[in-house]
């Protein structure tokens, strides 16, 4: 399928790893003009040079950290008029909210909240008024199946999905479509340091714990990023214009629900 958006233009948050970068590859695959940003130089340059090695395509990127006024300056300076957005950050370490501070909830809120929808804010006009525009936040099944130990992606993260389903509604008739993507267990760097969190003295051991996560879901496997990297590509294709305020789950079938 030719999913017609070729030539337009994508910033991707947390494009140098993990389902940013596969986000990234599979938007290049596309023809999209891609432009990728985090805060470390070292791995945006490297991922940059990859990616343009692999797709073809010449990926630029920009270090930018999402959850200051400066890094989305930076961000919006290197790719001014994106068609496409993809707001993506780290989650925060599993641990028990009795031990988290006002700064810890602070930190969550900039990463996983206030910071995308600050770039909503500043790149959906300019969509609206060229008709075209695909915004997707790269959340997580937390907000689903929420964690105990993962109280502050659970919280801040939900608080961006509550306000992508209002604004959502008043968009997608200029064309202009905002999803959110909710992965379950998938084999990347984030995955791993969730484990480690989860190690304590005396249980089970991190390779202990990583295969029964792959093994104990329905799928019996760990998702690869590059699923989560075609399931973003379609969702700002231009056929998906009809998709939009929507959290797709893509966890191997680990929800038990029907809804």
């Amino acid at each position: 399928m030719d999913l017609g958006i070729s030539q337009r233009t994508a910033l991707v948050f947390g494009g140098s790893r993990g389902m940013g970068r596969a986000c990234a590859r599979q938007l290049a695959l596309e023809g999209v003009q891609v432009v990728i940003a985090a805060r470390t130089e070292a791995t945006l340059r490297q991922s940059a040079a990859e990616l343009s090695a692999e797709t073809g395509a010449a990926l630029r990127f920009v270090v930018a950290d999402i959850t200051t006024e400066a890094g989305r300056d930076a961000a919006l300076a290197a790719c001014p008029s994106p068609d496409i957005l993809v707001n993506n950050a780290d989650g925060r370490p599993p641990g028990d909210f009795r031990d988290w501070t006002t700064a810890d909830w602070h930190a969550a809120l900039d990463a996983m909240m206030l910071g995308p929808i600050e770039m909503i804010r500043r790149t959906v006009d300019p969509m609206i008024e060229r008709g075209f525009g695909r915004i997707v936040n790269i959340v997580s099944r937390s907000v689903k199946t929420p964690q105990a130990e993962l109280g502050l992606s659970n919280g801040a993260r939900s608080g961006l999905v509550g306000f992508v389903a209002g604004l959502a509604r008043q968009t997608v008739r200029h064309n202009v479509t905002i999803n959110n993507i909710l992965p379950g267990v998938f084999a990347t760097d984030a995955q791993r340091h969730h484990v480690e969190g989860l190690v304590k003295a005396g249980g089970p051991s991190f390779d202990v714990l990583w295969e029964e996560r792959g093994r104990n879901n329905p799928a019996g496997r760990f998702g690869r990023a590059e699923e989560v990297g075609a399931l973003c590509a379609y969702v700002c294709s231009a056929q998906a214009g009809y998709i939009t305020g929507q959290s797709l789950l893509i966890d191997g079938g680990a929800y038990p629900g029907t809804f």
